[in-house]
């Protein structure tokens, strides 16, 4: 009998420590092609929780742990891996991951155990559209959102594009917000051209975009949607499209890719976040403490890795806590909060993040190996349309 009560005791010490924590698992892809948008995204995810949190990593008393598993960019291993977190290590709430293809296969888990999943920075419209499930949150843009900033920055009359984007959710995707974007802007999209995600030369792809843009008259631009290594922006631009009078253009994206963009002075286009934009408490703080500890500027997905874990804290704060998932749910719904690109907000039909979005222009400046995405002008989250599409 004195076994079984202190057996007992035991039991509901446990369970008292493990609810006395708040369990984040960040699902990623830690190995593999886009190693360095996980690593940032980690980082960011850090910076956030302990940005909201005073540096304390507690909320309401209750310290955070996160707990890390590699997708390896393998969709069922990013399965299993959640599985595994909401299963074995019951996290409250899973962030992640990097790869389209990897949210696609995991969104169900999140249904299927009933418990909350950012994802970030996955970009595909599906996620939180015909894939999406009401546990389902987005902190990243979408693809709509890329789509529609980059028709704001690049369309107009007399404007015809071409598109260039990898042949899996995020380029099709891509290229299918981005034609409807377009529809608006008075110019046309002539072309499509899709090729694998490990492409490495791209002449033959070229060739059939600049046979394509050949006879068209006025302004020409080709549009890249690229993630990754690969680089075709600088070996497609070594074929000299303007021989056909295509100008090369693209949205932003990380420190290291925006090297190729030193090649296209005065290249437009639409950023999610380059560090020297957005003029807020939130940022600076960012850009300072990641200096200090990094001795670099952040990164496109650390800003948004912050994004994420500044979110969770804000939820959980307002649900009174992270065990009761339809409370939390209901309190993401709506939710505005403070991120270094200003304020976001889960839109309540589909859960995607609201935000702004930065049309720039490429600029050569002393001190930088990059070409700089210089800020023309910002296009706030209620100048873009972006079509609920999980009804």
């Amino acid at each position: 009998m004195l076994r079984m009560l202190a057996l007992t005791a035991v039991s509901a010490l446990i369970s008292s420590t493990a609810s006395a924590e708040i369990r984040i698992a960040h699902v990623y892809g830690k190995t593999g092609p886009f190693e360095a948008y996980a690593a940032q995204s980690h980082n960011g995810l850090k910076l956030g929780l302990e940005y909201a949190t005073d540096g304390t990593m507690e909320i309401n008393g209750e310290k955070i742990v996160i707990i890390e598993k590699d997708t390896q960019l393998k969709p069922d291993i990013g399965r299993a891996q959640l599985e595994e977190a909401y299963g074995d290590d019951d996290a409250h709430i899973a962030v992640g991951p990097v790869s389209s293809g990897v949210a696609l296969a995991m969104l169900p888990v999140a249904e299927e155990y009933e418990r909350v999943l950012i994802v970030e920075p996955a970009v595909a419209d599906s996620i939180t559209g015909a894939n999406w499930n009401p546990y389902i949150f987005r902190t990243g843009r979408n693809s709509s959102q890329d789509a529609i900033a980059n028709a704001v920055a690049l369309g107009g009359e007399n404007v015809t594009v071409a598109t260039l984007a990898q042949d899996y959710a995020f380029g099709r995707d891509g290229v299918a917000a981005f034609k409807e974007a377009l529809e608006g802007t008075g110019a046309t999209l002539a072309h499509e051209e899709y090729v694998p995600t490990d492409t490495t030369d791209f002449t033959a792809a070229a060739e059939r975009i600049f046979n394509a843009m050949s006879e068209v008259e006025g302004e020409k631009k080709l549009f890249i949607i690229w993630a990754g290594g690969g680089n075709p922006m600088s070996k497609i631009n070594a074929m000299e499209p303007s021989r056909f009078g295509v100008e090369i253009a693209t949205g932003g994206n990380i420190l290291a890719a925006l090297k190729a963009y030193k090649e296209l002075p005065g290249m437009e286009g639409a950023t999610y976040y380059y560090y020297e934009i957005p003029q807020n408490p939130v940022n600076d703080w960012l850009v300072k403490t990641h200096f200090e500890r990094f001795d670099s500027p952040p990164d496109f997905f650390t800003a948004g890795g912050m994004a994420s874990g500044i979110a969770i804290v804000e939820a959980i704060k307002k649900a009174g806590g992270a065990e009761d998932t339809e409370a939390l749910v209901a309190a993401m719904k709506g939710l505005t909060w403070e991120t270094p690109k200003g304020t976001m907000m889960f839109r309540p039909e589909d859960h995607q993040a609201m935000q702004t979005m930065y049309h720039f222009r490429t600029e050569i400046q002393d001190g930088k190996d990059y070409g700089v995405p210089v800020l023309v002008r910002e296009i706030g989250m209620d100048e873009m349309e972006i079509p609920v599409r999980n009804q």
